[in-house]
């Protein structure tokens, strides 16, 4: 990994090619990122440096925290997120990371947490087909259907696809293309969707199958 930023989704709209094709796009507002702390081969075994994003009020920060911050010589951050970068040895403590380190064309994965849709049945979860609505299926178009076992192996077996939570998990959408840059806004218009609602945090990096 070469790069790596911290942002906010703010949500999709289109962008008008030269050739006047709309191309779908999710706008990021991403950094500027502080380096808070950097990793060293010598200290902890791996290099990476942990980026911070979006200034929080002193005193909304735990103490721990705030030692945190004062050591770095950094403004008090909201999200922290540590990345393994090639080039993460030049970095230093106080460097800020912008969004103008990626440019158009490029591509990135990024990491979201998808929207929470809580307790959910497998229709909705997982696309099942409901029951037939005729010849008395009864109240229960939408149940699981058969569990696929009988007295061996007497039990529902792992892994069967049921009712249960959906959503609010980590998600990573890989080889999005970078449409455009805003260098002056902080903004980043990325090709297709990105996980999570608006407002949510999400962390791009270069792509690592580009």
């Amino acid at each position: 990994m070469k790069k790596g930023i911290i942002g906010k989704k703010l949500g999709m709209t289109q962008i008008f090619a030269e050739n006047g094709a709309a191309i779908p796009v999710t706008v990021i507002d991403a950094g500027p990122c502080f380096v808070v702390q950097k990793k060293t081969q010598a200290t902890d075994g791996y290099s990476a440096v942990q980026l911070g994003y979006e200034d929080i009020r002193e005193k909304l920060v735990t103490k721990p925290r705030a030692g945190h911050f004062k050591k770095a010589n950094v403004p008090a951050k909201r999200h922290l997120k540590e990345f393994r970068l090639e080039n993460a040895e030049e970095m230093n403590v106080g460097d800020v990371v912008a969004v103008d380190t990626f440019a158009a064309g490029e591509k990135v994965d990024i990491t979201g947490i998808t929207k929470g849709r809580g307790y959910t049945g497998a229709v909705k979860r997982w696309g099942h087909h409901i029951l037939r609505m005729t010849h008395g299926t009864g109240p229960i178009h939408r149940q699981v259907g058969s569990m696929g076992a009988c007295s061996t192996p007497s039990r529902v077996m792992k892994n069967k696809k049921m009712a249960g939570q959906y959503g609010n998990e980590q998600v990573t959408v890989l080889n999005l293309e970078v449409v455009k840059i805003d260098a002056e806004k902080g903004l980043i218009a990325v090709k297709g969707a990105v996980p999570g609602a608006k407002g949510g945090i999400v962390f791009i990096r270069d792509s690592v199958k580009a």
